[in-house]
C-alpha cells in the first residue's frame, strides 16, 4: 500500500466542522477515506488545566494528548489500524465505543489544533480551514454544548469569552493562513465543498492509475 495523502482540517470551535466533514466523508467510501479526529485525544479530566476560578478548560492545547494523536497518525501512515476509545465530554449519559482507524488511500486528520501541533501540521499534504464569522459560531456553539455536553448557557458563554475565544485568536486564527483551501461557512459551505470532494476523487483516482 503506497503511502496515504494526508489533509488537514480545521476552524473555530462551532465554524461547522463536523457537519463539513459528515458530508464531506459521504461522498465516499470507508476503503477509500478514513477520519481521525482530536476530539478522541484529549487528556483525562484530571489532568486538564483549569483557570482562575478553577473551571476546567478543554479548549487549551494542553488538553490535547498529542503524542497518543500522532503515534495513531503514524500508524494509518505506515498501513496499520490504529484504536481508540471515543472521547464523551464528560457525558455521564452517554457510553463511549472503541473506534477503530482503517489505513485508506486518503486520510482526513481533524481538530482546533492540527495546524498548530508541529508534527501533526507536518504530516498533512492539503490543509483546509472552515471560516465563519464569531456570533454565528456563538449561536452554534450554545446548541451544541447544550445538546451534546450538557452544558446550560451561562456555562456556555462563560466557556467561549474566557476559554474558546483566546484560544481562537492565539493559537487558530493565525493557521488560516497556512491552509490551502479556506471555505466560508456562515451560511453554507457548498462550493468549498465541491471542491475539496473534486480535487480528494483526483488524488483517489491517481492512486488507482
Amino acid at each position: 500500500m503506497e503511502t496515504p495523502y494526508f489533509v488537514g482540517i480545521t476552524g473555530g470551535s462551532a465554524s461547522g466542522k463536523t457537519r463539513f466533514l459528515n458530508q464531506l466523508m459521504a461522498y465516499f467510501g470507508e476503503d477509500d477515506v478514513t477520519l481521525i479526529s482530536q476530539d478522541n485525544y484529549y487528556k483525562p479530566r484530571h489532568l486538564q488545566p483549569v483557570d482562575e476560578n478553577g473551571v476546567h478548560n478543554f479548549d487549551k492545547p494542553e488538553s490535547i494528548d498529542f503524542d497518543a494523536f500522532m503515534d495513531d497518525i503514524d500508524k494509518l501512515k505506515n498501513g496499520e489500524t490504529a484504536e481508540r476509545e471515543e472521547y464523551m465530554f464528560n457525558n455521564p449519559n452517554a457510553t463511549p465505543r472503541m473506534l477503530s482507524f482503517k489505513p485508506a488511500p486518503i486520510v482526513i486528520v481533524e481538530g482546533l489544533f492540527v495546524f498548530y501541533d508541529d508534527k501533526i501540521s507536518a504530516s498533512l499534504d492539503t490543509k483546509v480551514y472552515i471560516d465563519a464569522q464569531e456570533h454565528i459560531k456563538l449561536k452554534r456553539r450554545i446548541i451544541r454544548d447544550n445538546a451534546e455536553r450538557g452544558y446550560d448557557l451561562d456555562d456556555v458563554l462563560y466557556r467561549y469569552e474566557r476559554h474558546v475565544m483566546p484560544t481562537y485568536e492565539r493559537y487558530i486564527k493565525p493557521t488560516k493562513y497556512e491552509a490551502d483551501i479556506v471555505v466560508p461557512n456562515n451560511t453554507d459551505f457548498k462550493g468549498g465543498l465541491e471542491i475539496l470532494v473534486g480535487f480528494m476523487r483526483t488524488k483517489l483516482n491517481a492512486v488507482g492509475a
